[in-house]
């Protein structure tokens, strides 16, 4: 995967000054101790008392094991000398620290151009890597593969022929900083981000991709992404639970679902002061979001397009500087999306259940040629429109009759669009 393609492998040879090598853990239990009584000090030595600078790529071979412990203070990988960190096999980083390191300046290798060598991490089809009580640092690039810490299937040409289950991990405890993604996984099954800190990332905190499922995402801090959003799963993540995670001030909005994610529960997330939406949705159906707070975001508290069957229950959207509640459909067609990978259709239906929507700037509720809106139990205070409440879209026409169902008699509202109630014959 690392000696192909956008001249990958001259970057490795320019790096090393040599014929490119690597170390190779090719079974047994190994730390950082026994990799610097093993090696020549050139290419991975202790450099201060627990503190070890790897200067060539290291491979985790299936069967072996590498675990950076307590033991270790800090585990760096040299930005000058191309070190990267590959688990094919176990991988534990506990109670520790790994960093991306420039010799030259003898410090962390802070990001500064997109498409320059930084050191990364990667584990692949099979493995399972688990990153406890830990800080990471200053790692990834634009390179494929190489975004910071990856958990990630085999390349699909390749895939076949490796024949290895789908990888997974747990990260816990620990905090992720200067990251091209904070966290990013390809395929990947079961893996749990519990109670991490992901600060100051540079594309997205956590990015869960690609056919990954079952994952638990939660209690994590999400802020200050610099390019894009905190959160984002997207493109067929399924059957995962998302909740009681914080994610603000970041540069899009705290929390995506995308490209048809579908069987999630979103409950008891905090997203606020993001630039974008608080949580936004799109081209991802059946999906729950539970007793989310949204608010002081720059756009809209919850964003919903293009998904049938999302379901908004006991949610607080207040201050958001669009809409509190925002569905509607976008035709994709003639931008450029590939959609064969990522089809579409316009099609959104929406049921709000409770919660609350407070003084939110241009409106509180606006729902734009949907299938089905479904309303119960909805409180809407503090509205910012002169004439009141702010409902619009397939809301607007009907909102003084919807007012009055909804508030005073506490009844449920549904609005359908005039073909389907002809054809059900009502």
């Amino acid at each position: 995967e690392f000696t192909g393609g956008d001249e990958r492998l001259r970057e490795w040879v320019k790096r090393q000054g040599e014929v490119p090598q690597a170390i190779f853990i090719e079974g047994g239990y190994v730390t950082p101790a026994d990799l610097a009584r093993s090696l020549p000090p050139q290419y991975f030595r202790e450099t201060a008392p627990g503190i070890y600078l790897a200067r060539l790529p290291i491979v985790v071979s299936q069967g072996a094991t590498l675990h950076i412990g307590q033991q270790t203070k800090d585990f760096r990988l040299s930005s000058e000398r191309g070190a990267f960190l590959i688990n094919d096999g176990t991988l534990f980083i506990t109670d520790t620290r790994l960093t991306a390191w420039r010799e030259t300046e003898n410090q962390q290798d802070w990001f500064k151009t997109k498409g320059e060598f930084r050191p990364f991490l990667n584990a692949w089809g099979g493995t399972e890597t688990y990153i406890v009580n830990s800080q990471v640092a200053s790692l990834g690039y634009s390179g494929t593969k190489s975004y910071g810490v990856s958990i990630s299937q085999y390349s699909p040409g390749i895939a076949p022929t490796m024949g290895r289950g789908h990888p997974t991990g747990w990260l816990i405890n620990s905090v992720f900083d200067d990251m091209w993604y904070g966290f990013y996984c390809y395929e990947a099954d079961d893996v749990v981000l519990k109670g991490n800190i992901y600060k100051n990332n540079i594309i997205y905190g956590i990015d869960p991709h690609d056919r990954s499922r079952r994952l638990i995402i939660a209690e994590n801090t999400v802020y200050g992404t610099h390019k894009k959003h905190g959160i984002i799963i997207s493109r067929d993540v399924n059957d995962s639970w998302i909740f009681n995670n914080r994610s603000f001030e970041n540069n899009l909005s705290g929390l995506v679902l995308d490209r048809l994610s579908v069987n999630n529960v979103l409950a008891g997330n905090e997203l606020y002061r993001n630039k974008s939406d608080g949580i936004t949705l799109y081209e991802s159906g059946n999906n729950l979001l539970w007793g989310n707070k949204s608010f002081e975001n720059a756009r809209h508290g919850i964003r919903v397009r293009n998904s049938m069957n999302v379901r908004l229950y006991e949610n607080l959207a207040v201050a958001n500087g669009l809409l509190g509640i925002y569905g509607h459909t976008k035709d994709l067609n003639n931008i450029g999306r590939n959609l064969k990978q990522d089809p579409f259709s316009t099609d959104m239906s929406l049921t709000v259940v409770g919660g609350r929507l407070i003084a939110n700037r241009t409106g509180d509720i606006s729902v734009v040629a949907p299938r089905s809106v479904t309303l119960y139990r909805l409180d809407i205070l503090l509205p910012n429109q002169p004439s009141g409440i702010g409902m619009f879209g397939a809301l607007s026409s009907h909102k003084n009759q919807i007012i009055d169902l909804l508030v005073r008699q506490q009844k449920a509202v549904q609005i359908l669009p005039v073909d389907q109630l002809t054809q059900s014959g009502q």
